[in-house]
């Protein structure tokens, strides 16, 4: 049986990898603007947005707390009548990619359907089938980026937005997310600390009327986005020393209305972004507990009603959290003394779909590599980003694979952009690369993939 680290295949130099929790940089965001120093609430909370400020930025300060309305229960720890019933699966429930078969030749499980070059630095998001949400990146200070949209089929970018709409009062946009029905995305004022949510709908390529959904200040951290199908998500979390009584809410709105409602609300926050499937929303609050317990929570976009929910062991903190073909799947960057499987850093999945919603009779994989981005799925496999490769999981067969990263990639290498259940995934790395032979690349490289029949 085959064993092989992901960096085998990577025939590219090497020159380190994104730190845990960290995006790719756009290029022409590091270090713009002198004022965005390291003591911006905007710059210096949450990894602001997955790093969209650039290589300058500073990276997570600590994640937020909170409780989900639905998972408040005594302490076991406190002697409460009611113990936490959260996942406690053996160490014999376990796999690693050590366990499984390497495949030496990624292309006899996944093939290239796309190739795009966007201009070299930008930033893409996929929660859709059909397009992807783009930061492009402009050559002046300000606006500092534009919003873009990338169809994932032809390749056709389109520039939707050239500037904020709040530009004239110095606002950026810095955060955006696509479906093939509406664009929602984020402006802030960095030296006020404002922050306002814009959506609009799609209206064939071009984007119909914007929609102010919410604004804050300081008070709270720059609200994190998702979108699915016809609605847009985000999360609106308190920030310390501020967060006392004042609850974190994952708000919803459908595009081209100006319906925005809490969609769900935990005391004081979250602990991971939000994250969207085709058709539902996760979010990882905490339990009301005296000791630490996030809860993972499935929330139908549509309804609002909660599909699943599954309380993680004692201390651990999610880094993502999602959902897919056999379920919850989450990640976290530190090693935990635990007694139980769950307890090593990497991203987790069960094997296979849990009767009966029990995840503690559940078989679970680990891919114990530091995680950068959340993962998804393609038809049967499991997507995770490594270190530095995107890699495929087939949690029926034991097989696992890493994709080839492109010669002069970025130091994260390759980037997952997707998220939820998919038919195809993308992937992205900026490649600054003038080979022996041929035009020199200077370009964000997308690349558009499914799976070999």
């Amino acid at each position: 049986m085959a064993r092989f680290d992901e960096n085998h295949q990577n025939r590219s130099a090497r020159a380190g990898a994104a730190p845990s929790g960290t995006r790719p940089s756009v290029a022409s965001l590091a270090g713009a603007s002198q004022q965005q120093d390291d003591a911006s609430p905007l710059v210096t909370r949450r990894r602001f947005l997955y790093g969209a400020l650039g290589v300058g930025a500073v990276a997570a300060v600590g994640l937020g707390v909170g409780m989900g309305l639905n998972a408040a229960a005594p302490d076991a720890g406190n002697g409460g009548a009611n113990s936490i019933d959260c996942l406690n699966a053996p160490k014999s429930a376990l796999s690693t990619q050590n366990d499984f078969e390497a495949v030496e030749d990624y292309t006899t499980r996944v093939q290239l359907v796309g190739e795009h070059d966007l201009p070299y630095g930008s930033l893409l998001w996929v929660t859709d089938d059909d397009v992807a949400a783009c930061l492009l990146p402009t050559d002046t200070g300000s606006p500092l980026s534009e919003l873009g949209l990338l169809y994932l089929g032809s390749g056709n970018l389109v520039t939707l937005r050239k500037k904020a709409v709040g530009a004239s009062d110095a606002y950026e946009m810095y955060d955006v997310r696509a479906t093939s029905e509406g664009v929602v995305w984020t402006e802030a004022n960095i030296l006020q600390g404002t922050w306002r949510i814009y959506a609009a709908p799609l209206e064939g390529d071009q984007l119909g009327e914007p929609i102010l959904l919410e604004e804050g200040d300081d008070t709270y951290d720059t609200p994190m986005l998702t979108a699915t199908g016809k609605r847009a998500f985000w999360q609106v979390l308190p920030k310390a020393p501020n967060d006392d009584g004042l609850p974190a809410r994952l708000m919803g709105a459908t595009f081209g209305k100006n319906d925005a409602s809490t969609v769900y609300e935990a005391t004081r926050g979250m602990g991971t972004p939000p994250y969207g499937t085709a058709d539902s929303v996760v979010v990882a609050p905490r339990v009301d507990a005296s000791s630490l317990y996030y809860e993972l929570v499935n929330i139908d976009a549509a309804s609002g009603e909660v599909r699943d929910s599954l309380v993680l062991p004692r201390a651990v903190k999610p880094l993502e959290a999602g959902y897919g073909t056999t379920g919850f799947m989450f990640s976290f960057p530190d090693i935990y003394e635990l007694e139980g499987a769950i307890a090593n850093l990497g991203t987790y999945a069960p094997r296979s779909k849990p009767a009966g919603g029990d995840y503690n009779a559940a078989q679970w994989f680990d891919f114990a590599r530091t995680p950068t981005a959340a993962p998804a799925w393609c038809g049967d496999l499991l997507v995770v980003k490594s270190t530095y490769s995107v890699c495929g999981v087939d949690l029926s067969k034991g097989e696992y694979f890493a994709i080839d990263v492109q010669d002069g990639a970025d130091t994260y290498g390759e980037y997952l952009a997707t998220t939820g259940t998919r038919d195809t995934f993308v992937t992205f790395t900026n490649v600054n690369h003038t080979p022996i032979e041929g035009s020199a690349i200077y370009a964000c490289r997308v690349r558009v993939w499914s799976p070999v029949k």
